[in-house]
């Protein structure tokens, strides 16, 4: 069984700055890390690996940089990364990402599952996923929050979507995308940063992956959608009073905020 998990390189988000001039992650601004569902989405490939026996291939799209993310991912389980890096993937949008990523999967060959996080925190569209799926032609559930059995034909999975619970059976190939109810990612094992230090991470770039993608399909040319400006909000702070001198002021004056807000009707 071969199991590819999707990885991607992001922010610190609890740290990153905004700016809000240019309207842009400042992604210079923090220290990157592996996108916290995606390392959920590692620990069910690696306790399928575990309990069922499989080969687990990290698979990520970015700079150079990312390559210390598979690493990371070797060092928490995986048997191998490969990185898709090529100045040319850059500025793609989500249809782009898919379809890279989709291509590298293809040049991977033979594979079972697909595990992916439900979402990435500097995104937040949910979309990579199910499009890579869409781009193999393979079935794919989201959003599972429980793996309930792996066998040789098939996995079988719980989703809870719009506070509906679902039994979903899905055969092979195919693509999952997890929440972080899943599980709880375990820490890089000593034996495992040793192993990740070794490793060889391939990387391809166009050339490499040119029976499966051309430059038209990737990066700007490919993405038929962009971002033209990211505004974040300024903070709202709750406003307050307190009535010290008279209670049935303060009470009055109440109500005529109520009413004025339409939460209650005068009379």
């Amino acid at each position: 069984m071969r199991i590819v998990v999707l990885i991607k390189q992001v922010p610190d988000m609890e740290k990153v700055k905004f700016d809000r001039e240019k309207g842009v992650i400042d992604r210079g601004s923090a220290g990157t890390e592996i996108n916290p569902f995606d390392l959920n989405a590692l620990e069910a490939a690696v306790q399928i690996k575990e309990a069922n026996g499989a080969e687990v291939v990290a698979l990520s799209m970015g700079p150079p940089s990312a390559e210390n993310a598979l690493r990371e991912a070797i060092a928490r389980g995986a048997d191998k990364g490969i990185l898709l890096s090529d100045r040319r993937f850059g500025g793609s949008d989500v249809k782009a990402t898919a379809t890279t990523l989709a291509a590298g999967v293809k040049k991977i060959g033979e594979f079972d599952l697909i595990l992916a996080g439900m979402q990435t925190v500097d995104g937040d569209t949910g979309q990579v996923g199910s499009e890579v799926a869409e781009f193999l032609d393979i079935p794919h559930v989201c959003y599972v929050e429980k793996i309930n059995e792996v066998n040789d034909e098939d996995i079988r999975v719980t989703t809870d979507i719009w506070d509906s619970v679902y039994e979903e059976k899905v055969k092979y190939p195919g693509l999952l995308t997890v929440t972080k109810d899943i599980n709880s990612p375990r820490l890089p094992s000593f034996r495992g940063k040793m192993s990740a230090r070794k490793a060889e991470i391939p990387v391809w770039g166009l050339e490499a992956l040119q029976e499966y993608l051309d430059e038209t399909m990737t990066g700007i040319k490919g993405s038929p959608t962009m971002v033209k400006r990211v505004e974040v909000p300024p903070a709202v702070k709750r406003e307050g009073r307190v009535w010290r001198d008279s209670v049935d002021a303060g009470v009055d004056e109440f109500v005529e905020i109520l009413v004025g807000a339409k939460v209650v009707e005068a009379r």
